[in-house]
């Protein structure tokens, strides 16, 4: 081994504190920036695949076809920054029913006589395309399970036709929820109903803007309100992309967090390990060592640990990945979704070239250092550097280890400024992680409105993933429900809440409608702007609902699939991310005309005040017993993977920076300890004892510690109210004020001495260390 190795991996050896920090604070940084590189890269890529194969539709325009024929449809495909168009096809909203099961589910049915090719090319995923009357392709996406052989029944309508699905599809656009040919529509087609969809590709729709703009472009020359809904594929991309895109911001913060605590670490241990072997760069260039191997000496010795903890972190970001990948598996044909190798090796390459960079920039100060200058000043402190401190600290009515503790920072001022910094990051991290959690708390108690004391669940849906067996029990009649809750004694508030299926124009799937019988209000639905239903005719819709179908607060929209369309206007905008935000809030009235199906109904009811809950739960599960049904204390499940997952990554991401914090606080104290090893001899042979050593050393973090605390929890607040929003943002949700503004006052002071908490963690080894120290050993050390 040549000198230069010996003397590389003796430093590594001996600066085994300084090894440790390194690895951690790039093992950190390697693991947050895989991770979030991964999901960056896996949230787009099988959807961009998949339109670009199947050449995807721009915009999908559902029509009246009542109000424009198929000839003027067909005409705007030559509109200009059009780059193709397809269509018209017949549409119809059919409620199918399976054999003898029960009331279905509504759903677009669409008439195309092949897969199609330059617009929206459906791909095939089993069996075949129908070819005749009496056959049907589902989409892989309907809420039907797509069987092939299956006999769906649509007895709604005239003549109650049969299909037998002969296809599985998928539409990349997601423009249908099954297709038939155009020879099929019109027994599909109620008197009077139906509709044409127009499938558009534009030169330009990559932004919001460039879509409204080639809409109004291709409808400008047809009949007033004859378009009835659209859809935009940046629409249905963000809904692909939703699970991964929610991470983002918050890896993103962690990331960043993990590389500038690393870069600032990596370069405090390095200059620290310059300052304190200033005496041994000295000797090294005495016995021959050129400026330049006294500073690759030292960026080996960075580089070596940075590596080990480059690829730990590599490793720590798979394993984290996992969880978060495997929600994205399985869309769009893809069955399993991996690291790309060239995130791994960007990221390799990036964070061990910081390190180097880093390195480099505090080694050089050995390399230009004279041999006689280095050999001459040794590694203590400048003399007379912090003494206005120590006079000021010896006037205060302190204990003298105390006061001689907190003049300590002011002698080192560039040490307590590097062991602030990551105290400071730790910090924030934690401030951080606590509003993220609180927040995330809120968003779940909108999702699941668990303000009511008592809930009888509603039964479950009679059709669709899960069809009914035979001889199941017939639903309990929500009315005499009612009736029972009312006549309990200690019933204070009540409403329920009826579930309907029903399909919007413009729109592919399934839309739940929540139909409210009482004032609903108190339940726990978060309103982001308007106001709450008043009236029949009215509704509230999540942020989502508002950018699928392009509407805002005012706006009217149509429900279909029931036994008549059902129009009604938005007047407000709710906090809800169940169903991917796909619902609309109205009051039962809205459907009487319609005469929905409304035995999916749930029961939520407010206890008067001094009321026990758990008993008012036993004595109404003695009425409710002859009616099928159970009451349960409390709100509904709020439980989450997601939120699950989320917490568990951020817990884990904190731990590791308060680990990395701590461990820069013990390597600036353990340096600073053993430049001070003959003045605390001095101090422990007039008579201080280990208690008072222990005193000084940890006092000497203390104001450290405050300052960075006290800097942090503002900063990481400040970082929570910009990253949560761009998370609910990526989801397509807004969030009101209640769900960010979550730090109570009571919890940023607790949250502030963290930082005294993590700098006492970091400065209590070497406190024992000094504290175990002969007097005799630390007067006779140089």
């Amino acid at each position: 081994m040549s000198a230069l190795g010996k003397v590389v991996r003796s430093g590594v050896g001996r600066r085994r504190v300084q090894t440790l920090v390194i690895g951690l604070a790039t093992m950190m940084a390697v693991a947050a920036s895989v991770l979030g590189g991964s999901l960056l890269v896996v949230s787009g890529a099988p959807f961009d695949d998949a339109f670009a194969r199947q050449h995807g539709a721009h915009l999908s325009v559902q029509f009246d076809a009542g109000k424009v024929s198929a000839a003027l449809l067909s005409k705007s495909g030559d509109t200009e920054g059009v780059s193709g168009a397809a269509g018209p096809f017949r549409t119809a909203t059919v409620t199918p029913r399976e054999d003898e099961a029960g009331p279905g589910w509504p759903m677009t049915v669409v008439g195309r006589g092949d897969p199609g090719r330059d617009v929206d090319e459906v791909k095939l995923l089993d069996g075949r395309w129908p070819t005749r009357s009496g056959e049907i392709a589902l989409s892989a996406d309907s809420v039907l399970v797509p069987t092939l052989g299956r006999r769906i029944n649509f007895p709604g309508l005239p003549g109650g036709p049969t299909l037998t699905v002969v296809g599985v599809a998928r539409s990349v656009t997601q423009t249908a929820d099954a297709w038939v040919v155009p020879s099929q529509m019109p027994a599909l087609t109620a008197p009077g109903r139906g509709g044409y969809q127009m499938l558009y590709r534009f030169t330009a729709a990559g932004t919001a803007g460039q879509i409204t703009v080639a809409r109004k472009a291709v409808t400008q020359y047809l009949p007033p309100r004859a378009a009835v809904g659209e859809q935009s594929w940046l629409t249905v991309k963000k809904t692909a992309e939703r699970d991964t895109a929610l991470y983002l911001p918050f890896l993103i913060a962690f990331g960043a967090l993990g590389l500038v605590m690393s870069v600032l670490i990596v370069g405090n241990v390095v200059a620290s390990a310059v300052g304190a072997g200033t005496r041994r760069i000295g000797i090294l260039k005495a016995v021959g060592f050129t400026p330049a191997q006294a500073v690759r000496a030292y960026v080996a010795q960075a580089l070596i640990p940075a590596a080990v903890g480059t690829a730990l972190g590599i490793l720590a970001g798979h394993l984290l990945a996992v969880p978060v990948l495997a929600e994205t598996e399985e869309v769009y044909g893809t069955s399993s979704l991996a690291i790309a190798p060239w995130v791994d090796l960007a990221v390799i390459a990036g964070v061990l070239g910081l390190v180097a960079a880093t390195a480099w920039a505090s080694a050089w100060r050995a390399g230009r250092l004279r041999t006689v200058d280095a050999l001459a000043i040794g590694r203590t402190a400048a003399a007379g550097r912090g003494r206005w401190a120590a006079r000021l600290a010896g006037r205060l009515p302190l204990p003298q280890p105390v006061a001689l503790g907190l003049a300590r920072p002011f002698a080192r001022p560039a040490r307590a400024l590097a062991m602030g910094t990551a105290i400071l990051f730790g910090t924030i991290a934690v401030t951080f992680t606590v509003g993220m959690g609180a927040s995330l708390g809120q968003v779940m108690k909108a999702k699941a409105h668990d303000a009511a004391d008592v809930v009888v669940p509603a039964p479950m849906p009679d059709f669709g993933p899960q069809s009914p067996g035979p001889g199941k029990q017939p639903k309990a009649d929500p009315a005499a429900v009612a009736a029972a809750i009312k006549a309990a004694a200690g019933t204070g508030r009540y409403y329920r809440a009826a579930t309907v299926r029903a399909t919007v124009s413009g729109l592919n799937g399934i839309t739940d409608v929540i139909a409210f019988t009482g004032d609903a209000s108190w339940g726990g639905y978060t309103m982001v702007s308007g106001r709450w239903i008043d009236r029949p005719g009215e509704a509230v819709v999540p942020t989502p609902f508002l950018a699928a179908t392009g509407t805002h607060i005012g706006d009217t929209i149509t429900l279909n699939g029931l036994a008549q369309p059902v129009t009604i206007r938005i007047v407000g905008e709710v906090l809800d991310p169940r169903n991917d935000g796909m619902q609309v809030f109205t009051d039962a009235a809205t459907l009487t005309a319609a005469h929905p199906d409304l035995t999916e109904t749930s029961h939520h009811v407010a206890v008067a005040p001094g009321t026990d809950a758990t008993r008012y739960v036993d004595m109404l599960n003695k009425d409710l017993a002859p009616l099928g049904v159970t009451a349960q204390a409390g709100g509904l499940d709020t439980g989450s993977d997601m939120v699950v997952t989320l917490n568990a990554l951020s817990a884990t991401l904190t731990l590791m920076l308060v680990a990395v914090a701590a461990l820069g606080v013990l390597n600036g104290v353990l340096l600073d300890t053993r430049e001070r090893v003959r003045e605390i001899g001095v101090h422990k042979a007039l008579g201080m004892t280990p208690r008072q050593t222990i005193a000084m050393v940890i006092t000497s973090v203390v104001v450290t510690g405050l300052v960075a605390g006290a800097l942090g929890v503002p900063l990481g607040v400040a970082l929570h109210g910009w990253v949560f929003p761009a998370m609910g943002d990526s989801v397509g949700l807004r969030l009101p004020d209640s769900v960010i503004a979550v730090y109570d006052t009571t919890e940023l002071l607790p949250l502030a001495l963290g930082g005294l908490l993590i700098a006492t963690l970091g400065a209590l080894l070497p406190a024992g260390w000094a504290a175990r120290a002969r007097t005799a050993t630390a007067l006779r050390t140089e």
